[in-house]
C-alpha cells in the first residue's frame, strides 16, 4: 500500500464488506483510506481547515465501533467522525491539549469510552527542551466521551496524568496503548537522551515502577494481540532500519522475540487486526514503511516463525 506522507494507523471492519485501514496523511491534512486485504487505495477525507471534517496536521487515529477519532496536532483537539461515512460529530480537548500526538481508546466500560490523549508539549519544541519536571504530570490526557441518542458527541475531561520520578516520567511521548483485562497502559517514551523504552502505568494513570528493556532506537508504535481471553502479546515497534518489531508476553511483558521485514524501515504507526479476513485468515500487523507506505505481516506467519502460543496460531 503506497500513499503521501502517513502518520498513524487504525483499522476498522464494517458490519458488511471488506476491511478497511485508515491512515493520516499529516502533510497532506487528510485521512487516506486502503483496503485493508487487497491494499489498493479506495479514497480520502479532509483537507486544511479548521472546521467539521476538516484537519490541522492530522497525527494519533484509533477506532471504536464505527467511531473514528482523530488527533489534531496543530489545532490542539481530537475530533471524531462516524464511519463509513466520515460525518462529524464534533470534537474535544481544545481547553487543554497542547501538543497532542497519539490516541487510545477504552471501550471496556459499561459507563462509556475513555480516551487516552498523549501530550507531548515543550518549552523549546526547536531543541528538544523540556518543560519543567513538574509539568511533565500532564503528559497523558483522559477523557470520558460519549454519543447521545441524538448523534451528538459528549465529552468530559477527567484530568492528566505523568509521573514526575527519574524512573518513571514521560518525557518525550507519543505512543499509548492499553489492556484493561491486566489494568496495564504501555507509553512509549521516545527520548532517547534518556533511553527509549515502554513505560507500565495502571489505567488510573499510576506509574507501576516497571519500564520495558531499552530499545536501540526510538520506541514507536504499540498494539496488543489478544490470543484467547487473557493471553497473548504486546507488538512494539523498534524505529530501525530495517524495523525491528519487539514481542512481549502479555501477562508477564517478558521478551517473547523479535521480527523484520525484507523492506519494511523507520516505522512510526501500526495497527493490528485479529479477526480473520480473506487475506489473511490468522489476523494482521499493519507498519507504516518510511512514512509512505505501509506493509502487512501475517500474523500467522509471525506464530509460527517466533514459536508463539498455540492460541495465537489458530
Amino acid at each position: 500500500m503506497e500513499g503521501e506522507e502517513l502518520d498513524s494507523l487504525a483499522a476498522w471492519q464494517p458490519a458488511a464488506g471488506r476491511p478497511w485501514l485508515i491512515a493520516s496523511a499529516k502533510e497532506g491534512q487528510r485521512l487516506v483510506l486502503f483496503d485493508a486485504d487487497s491494499g489498493v487505495r479506495i479514497g480520502a477525507s479532509g483537507g486544511p481547515g479548521d472546521g467539521p471534517g476538516q484537519f490541522r496536521r492530522p497525527n494519533g487515529v484509533a477506532v471504536s465501533g464505527d467511531l473514528l477519532f482523530v488527533v489534531e496536532r496543530d489545532r490542539h483537539r481530537v475530533q471524531v467522525l462516524h464511519l463509513p461515512d466520515f460525518r462529524a460529530l464534533g470534537h474535544f480537548g481544545r481547553d487543554e491539549l497542547e501538543l497532542p500526538y497519539g490516541i487510545w481508546v477504552d471501550a471496556s466500560s459499561a459507563d462509556g469510552m475513555t480516551a487516552y490523549v498523549t501530550d507531548s508539549f515543550m518549552a523549546d519544541f526547536a531543541t528538544a527542551q523540556l518543560p519543567p519536571r513538574e509539568r511533565l504530570a500532564e503528559r497523558v490526557r483522559r477523557y470520558r466521551v460519549s454519543v447521545d441518542s441524538g448523534g451528538r458527541l459528549q465529552a468530559q475531561y477527567l484530568g492528566a496524568f505523568g509521573d514526575t520520578g527519574e524512573a518513571g516520567a514521560l518525557r518525550m511521548v507519543e505512543s499509548i496503548a492499553g489492556d484493561p483485562a491486566h489494568g496495564r497502559l504501555l507509553i512509549a517514551e521516545e527520548d532517547n537522551r534518556v533511553g527509549s523504552t515502554l513505560r507500565e502505568y495502571s489505567m488510573d494513570g499510576r506509574f507501576l515502577g516497571r519500564n520495558l528493556p531499552p530499545f536501540e532506537d526510538d520506541a514507536e508504535g504499540v498494539v496488543l494481540w489478544p490470543c484467547g481471553d487473557r493471553s497473548g502479546y504486546w507488538i512494539a515497534v523498534d524505529q530501525l532500519s530495517p524495523t525491528r518489531f519487539r514481542l512481549f508476553d502479555r501477562i508477564s511483558l517478558a521478551p517473547a522475540g523479535s521480527f523484520t521485514g525484507t523492506r519494511t524501515t523507520l516505522t512510526d504507526g501500526v495497527a493490528l487486526r485479529a479477526d480473520a479476513s480473506a487475506r489473511f485468515p490468522h489476523g494482521v500487523l499493519y507498519a507504516l514503511h518510511d512514512d509512505h507506505a505501509v506493509s502487512a505481516f501475517d500474523l500467522g506467519d509471525v506464530a509460527r516463525r517466533l514459536r508463539l502460543s498455540r492460541a495465537c496460531r489458530r
